[in-house]
């Protein structure tokens, strides 16, 4: 069977978006068991509130929820137990001091397959306060608004 090539999008973190100010993008692999791959194939997964966390030097992604793979049996894992991601120490080091350091928080973005590999999308992001969710939304709204009236006006 001939390996998949290119980047596949399986679901993403739209709640960090509008949470976070994404300050920075890393790429991690994370360890899944069998038939958690196979639900993930099949789109069974959800970001919306999970993080990581460093213990003992290794990062760990919790709160991701996997759907059981619905034909597995005893195989099945704990849907929404903590994940190990896969990056080199010495980045993880660094990520740790960042996030003691300046109060971030490392958050997945997306999650992807990538030549048939499933990767993590995670971010360095600090926490936006009320106003900022306004502020943004704010210019969200404002370019719908300048790119519907560019629609209508290429039309006429």
């Amino acid at each position: 069977m001939a390996k998949q090539k290119g980047v596949k999008e399986i679901c993403a973190n739209r709640k960090a978006f509008h949470e976070y100010f994404v300050l920075e993008r890393f790429e991690a692999g994370i360890e899944l068991a069998g038939t958690e791959v196979k639900s993930v194939r099949g789109g069974n997964v959800n970001l919306k509130d999970s993080f990581c966390t460093v213990k003992d030097g290794e990062l760990f992604l919790r709160g991701m929820h996997i759907s059981p793979y619905e034909h597995g049996n005893i195989f099945n894992k704990d849907p929404v137990r903590p994940r190990r991601l896969l990056m080199h120490k010495r980045e993880i080091l660094k990520l740790n001091a960042r996030v003691m350091q300046d109060g971030v928080a490392l958050i997945p973005l997306s999650l992807y397959f990538k030549d048939s590999r499933v990767k993590v999308e995670l971010g360095l992001c600090k926490g936006k306060k009320q106003h900022d969710k306004r502020d943004s939304e704010a210019d969200r709204q404002a370019r719908r608004d300048i790119d519907r009236a560019m629609k209508e006006r290429t039309y006429e």
